[in-house]
């Protein structure tokens, strides 16, 4: 299992476990053309975007009220939420046997229950865990001083299995509101445990997509987290400091965050079948609808990105650079398990300090940014308008980063655009580029592969490092007289060279 506690890291102890629920489950755009914004380490992050889920939302919450000065008492934990009582089912017409006839000693015929994988396990915890903190209330606590009143923190509630026990407990934590400074292996982030007998240490993250902490019982049993309900604030209430308001219209988030303990392999591989699925899903509707690219006037908008590249972006956007130099290749299967377990929903609430949020990490200044552009560029595509709505769903944001592409070729030196034609997959690495910055972004590659001594018509994907003479990279790989060789990247822009070396490896991955 990979350890994601950073080496600075803060604990919170408070003295009996919730009562525990009945569970049958075993246990086992830095430029208008910029269209991302890379997921950064550091973990101040934003205001999240609401973007409605299927399930019902819950209640609101409880509002507690104390005065300012003085201290917070925890509140008392909420009493558990007994399963909902099934609709009776009328039992199924069953037609009678049919006579069978036997002659001879009857055989015993003995036939072994399939065993349950680890991945089928999890999933069931998950869906658990998921129904359980729907209907689980936040817990508010708005100060008073006077007639002036403010919202102390941010409620979020955990959904923690015992494997000794097989219970769950729901645990509470205040947090503070964003903004906040916090950056790994610096100053901890302080919180509040708000449930007795429950051990927290706060692991990585402020916001709906990656806040997440380890928590421990009483006994010291590792309690694992298969749930987390996080509320997304009015910001505009929040900038008028309207805390009633705020509070009655906070819309929960029952989202569930990487853990090492829901990373399988089985997750990894299934994530990877599905990006490229919706990729090509994607790619099949922009060649029903027949647009032509405006990169290459003589071939379809869907004949010009490979399935691969395109999807390299929804693990790209989500893996940063110092994961990726951490832990390789690691660091990616953390992302495709995501992808694995959650479909549809993963990275929906990923936002980036510059404001790019879902999966492609698109962005749209007050309207007039990236996302925006492409819809009016590529009509025929169908992209939805909707923001929000748009940049969180993975088939349409695919749709609209081939668009992109196409706006982006279109824009390359023809020899840079022609030699990509040639080679899409090798090649991409331009369109990747100004995908992740712009057209300023190809120039500056381009400008540093020259330095380089190297002809973009001799790059080849990458090979192996060789032994006792390994290439430090970000590497370019050339072919030369001894076959496919690596050569460093001069630094000239390390988030874009970084950038680049990813896209080499995850590409290999699909």
């Amino acid at each position: 299992m990979l350890n994601l506690t950073p080496k600075n890291s803060t604990t919170t102890t408070t003295t009996t476990p919730r009562p525990s629920l009945a569970c049958a489950l075993l246990a086992a755009l830095a430029l208008l053309l910029g269209g991302c914004t890379t997921v950064e380490e550091v973990a101040d992050e934003p205001e999240p975007t609401y973007v409605p889920e299927e399930l019902p939302a819950a209640g609101v919450g409880d509002v507690a009220e104390m005065p300012e000065e003085e201290p917070a008492e925890p509140a008392e934990p909420a009493e558990p939420t007994a399963p909902a009582a099934q609709p009776a089912t009328p039992p199924p017409v069953v037609a009678p046997p049919p006579e069978i006839r036997t002659e001879g000693p009857l055989t015993e015929v003995v036939v072994a229950a399939p065993t349950r994988g680890r991945d089928e396990v999890i999933r069931d915890l998950v869906t658990e865990a998921r129904a359980m903190l729907t209907k689980e209330r936040l817990q508010y606590v708005i100060l008073r001083n006077g007639r002036r009143e403010t919202l102390r923190g941010r409620p979020v509630a955990f959904a923690l299995w015992s494997e000794a026990r097989e219970q769950w407990t729901v645990a509470h934590i205040e947090i503070p509101r964003p903004p906040i400074k916090w950056r790994p292996g610096g100053r901890p982030m302080s919180f509040i445990v708000r449930t007795p007998g429950v051990t927290a240490r706060h692991v990585k993250g402020t916001g709906a997509e990656r806040l997440m902490f380890a928590f421990s019982g009483r006994d010291g049993e590792a309690l694992k987290v298969y749930g987390r309900k996080f509320p997304v604030f009015d910001d505009r209430l929040l900038r008028k400091k309207r805390w009633r308001a705020v509070v009655q219209t906070a819309r929960p988030i029952v989202y569930l965050p990487y853990t090492e303990d829901t990373l399988d392999p089985k997750f990894v591989a299934d994530g990877r079948d599905f990006l490229l699925a919706t990729a090509r899903e994607a790619i099949d509707e922009l060649r029903r609808a027949g647009i032509p690219s405006r990169a290459f006037p003589d071939k379809l908008l869907a004949d010009i990105v490979p399935a691969e590249v395109i999807t390299t972006l929804a693990v790209i956007e989500q893996t940063d650079d110092t994961d990726f130099r951490a832990k390789g290749d690691d660091a990616f299967s953390e992302v495709l398990s995501q992808y694995g377990l959650k479909r549809q929903e993963a990275y929906r609430y990923s936002v980036s300090r510059a404001k790019a949020i879902g999966p492609m990490q698109f962005t749209n200044r007050r309207g007039n940014g990236t996302y925006s552009m492409v819809v009016r560029r590529c009509p025929a595509a169908r992209i939805d308008p909707n923001f929000e709505r748009g940049a969180t769903n993975l088939l349409n944001v695919m749709k609209a980063a081939i668009c992109l592409f196409d706006v982006e070729l279109l824009q390359m030196r023809a020899d840079i655009r022609m030699a990509y034609r040639d080679n899409m997959k090798v090649l991409g690495i331009f369109p990747v580029a100004a995908y992740n910055g712009g057209p300023r972004n190809v120039t500056k590659l381009h400008r540093e592969i020259e330095r380089m001594g190297v002809n973009i018509e001799d790059l080849r994907a990458p090979g192996e490092q060789p032994e006792g003479d390994a290439v430090p990279c970000p590497c370019l790989w050339t072919e030369g007289p001894a076959g496919v060789e690596p050569r460093s990247i001069p630094r000239y822009n390390e988030e874009n060279r970084w950038y680049i070396e990813k896209y080499q490896a995850i590409l290999s991955v699909f």
